[in-house]
């Protein structure tokens, strides 16, 4: 396998805003607290360590025993971390992500490697602590669309389940398995199926098969939909309840950040909860200014809450309550006893609105983590790009420009009639003079002549191009496919293909992942197949 490795935005395809992060951009400095860099843990240990409480720890443990089990057996790493994170030297490095279909784009696999990898590299630096890799199972979202589908060798896959709008972590399964899993190649590893076959939600099947994916590398997979852990998010109700601060402090950093000259990435809403009705809905929580009270639908009825009957609510019922995207970063701060945050291009961005809601609520802001991207390249790829002349970095450049160096490596000679359209145009202006000069009412007819005959022109260098073109079709084709093939859709390939369309054929992907990815190097990594 070879690596090599390339700046982000040298892709082409991540913000601006992101490309300036990582190049530690003075402008970007207020809405972050610790830059990701090895020697920067320390400090940001100490700060989780003095508040960090020991109760938070033990509910948080016992939660997450709880919920291992369900699994019939429990890989030996995952249980030495949960022993570990019951002491106040262990801390987590986490990433969280939706519960796709069999982990849904590559770029789940590649947050979760990060998490690993970086957890091993921060042991080697600081052995006197301990760090455990966390997935945070976003169990409470409830877009069902962005979850329930998969594209495996060029073809989607996708489940239809009647029961949508509520936490996706508590759908049962019904009719996956007709739907999808029958449905997959022959060759898809069991553990695959069985994680969904052998659950009862989605939340449990997502635990299953992170844990037959990951668990020899001690991966914990949390969900926080649970009414112990909520316990600990009460005072950030009741401050959301009565002071609407969360919504006040984002707007504050979106002015910040406008006039930065950036683009705040999530809107933030007077209150930035939702809440789960009996019925298994999740449902915003709308502030009516004037009835001074707050609208909750169940069952499909309106009805308007005061603020002490929500904030009494929120006191005897917390699990009742869920945090939006503008929330759900400080309640896992809260739960867990975490120093950085993995997350992807737009999740970044999003933290960087949040600053000050931590501020408000006296919780440590992690450092903040740009997952690892990568480009794979098969080996039956990686030899065709080899024969038209390109290297597996190229591949990031647009196709005209792609079709030029491979036609300068194939002898196509370069059509441009620039200096014809040149010496034309001296030409006409000679014929303009002369037309000024004894009838200035012909300079237009002049003009408009000159512009059909630079338009005959340049109709004339576009099928000579063609012509040229024509001679090389064969490999301009090849090329068109590869670059569709390793850009599906115009875009990376990690946010299009599933780990399975590696997986299947090279089982050893995870490890040289792990190899491969330098988490604070912060480059994009391309490995390609020898």
């Amino acid at each position: 396998m070879s690596v090599t490795t390339l700046r982000y935005a040298d892709t082409g395809a991540f913000s601006p805003l992101l490309t300036a992060y990582l190049a530690r951009h003075e402008a970007l400095t207020p809405f972050y607290h610790r830059f990701p860099a090895l020697e920067e843990f320390q400090a940001q240990i100490e700060e989780k360590k003095a508040h960090y409480t020991p109760e938070v720890r033990q509910r948080l443990v016992a939660a997450l025993r709880e919920q291992y089990s369900v699994l019939p057996e429990v890989h030996t790493q995952v249980k030495a971390n949960l022993d570990l994170l019951e002491k106040d030297t262990t801390f987590t490095i986490t990433t969280g992500h939706q519960l796709n279909l069999l982990t849904g784009p590559l770029y789940f696999v590649y947050k979760i490697v990060t998490a690993i990898k970086l957890s091993r590299q921060l042991k080697e630096q600081y052995p006197q602590y301990d760090f455990v890799p966390l997935y945070w199972m976003a169990t409470e979202d409830h877009d069902f669309a962005e979850i329930n589908h998969l594209h495996l060798f060029g073809k989607k896959y996708e489940w239809n389940s009647t029961e949508q709008g509520g936490p996706v972590g508590r759908l049962k399964l019904d009719g996956l398995r007709e739907e999808l899993l029958d449905h997959l190649p022959a060759d898809v590893p069991a553990a695959f199926r069985e994680a969904y076959q052998e659950s009862q939600t989605l939340a449990e099947a997502m635990r299953r098969l992170t844990h037959s994916m990951f668990g020899e590398y001690g991966l914990v997979s949390l969900d926080a939909d649970s009414p112990a852990l909520k316990q600990v998010l009460v005072p950030v109700l009741e401050r959301e309840i009565l002071e609407q601060a969360s919504n006040k402090a984002v707007q504050a950093a979106n002015g910040q950040l406008e006039a930065s000259g950036f683009k705040p990435q999530v809107y933030s809403r007077p209150l930035n909860l939702f809440f789960l009705t009996d019925t298994g809905k999740r449902e915003r929580l709308e502030y009516d200014a004037a009835a001074d009270c707050v609208q909750i639908t169940v069952r499909n009825t309106n009805r308007c809450h005061s603020q002490e009957e929500l904030l009494d609510l929120a006191r005897q019922h917390p699990e009742q309550f869920s945090p939006n995207v503008v929330l759900r970063p400080l309640y896992q701060e809260l739960l867990l006893p975490n120093l950085c945050y993995i997350g992807g291009g737009a999740e970044v961005a999003y933290w960087f609105q949040l600053k000050q809601v931590f501020a408000d609520n006296h919780v440590p802001y992690p450092i903040l983590l740009l997952r690892n991207s990568a480009q794979y390249v098969g080996k039956a790829l990686a030899g065709k790009l080899r024969k038209l002349g390109l290297t597996a970095t190229d591949i990031f450049r647009p196709l005209p420009d792609l079709k030029k160096q491979v036609g300068a490596l194939l002898g196509q000679e370069e059509v441009s009639l620039a200096a014809q359209q040149q010496a034309l145009a001296a030409v006409f202006k000679e014929v303009s003079d002369v037309a000024q000069r004894l009838d200035p009412t012909l300079v237009r007819t002049v003009a408009a002549e000159q512009q059909k005959a630079a338009g005959s022109l340049a109709g004339l260098e576009k099928r000579l191009s063609k012509a040229a073109e024509a001679k090389h079709e064969t490999a301009y084709s090849q090329l068109a496919a590869l670059k569709d093939k390793l850009m599906p859709e115009g875009q990376l390939q990690e946010r299009i293909d599933n780990v399975l369309s590696i997986l299947i054929n090279n089982p050893q992907f995870i490890e040289q992942l792990l190899d491969a990815f330098e988490p604070l190097a912060l480059e994009f990594t391309v490995l390609e197949e020898e």
